[in-house]
């Protein structure tokens, strides 16, 4: 079983990610990310899709226009965990 991060784990692992913000329902993090059309940010979407889908760990999102917008949580874990911080991760690095 995926392990829950602890309060400590969390406040740690959110320090690298500044522009993640702690959600309660479902618990994990969101982003809003904001693209100079759609198709900056479907292009971006497919990009996560795929690491998405290698990682086995899959976003709950939405798009309107130019905006996509992300939540991680890891249901078998009942919140935040490892894998949605490694995500994040990996989708900021996508964004730069």
């Amino acid at each position: 079983m995926i392990a829950r991060l602890d309060e400590e784990e969390r406040a740690l692992a959110l320090r690298d990610l500044p522009e993640w913000t702690p959600v309660q329902e479902p618990e994990g993090i969101r982003r809003l990310f904001i693209f100079k059309d759609f198709v900056g940010a479907f292009g971006f979407m497919t990009k996560v899709a795929l690491l998405a889908e290698r990682a086995d760990h899959h976003p709950e999102w939405s798009n309107v226009y130019n905006r996509v917008d992300i939540t991680l949580t890891t249901h078998d874990a009942g919140g935040l965990s490892r894998r949605d911080i490694d995500l994040a991760t990996q989708i900021d690095a996508i964004y730069s």
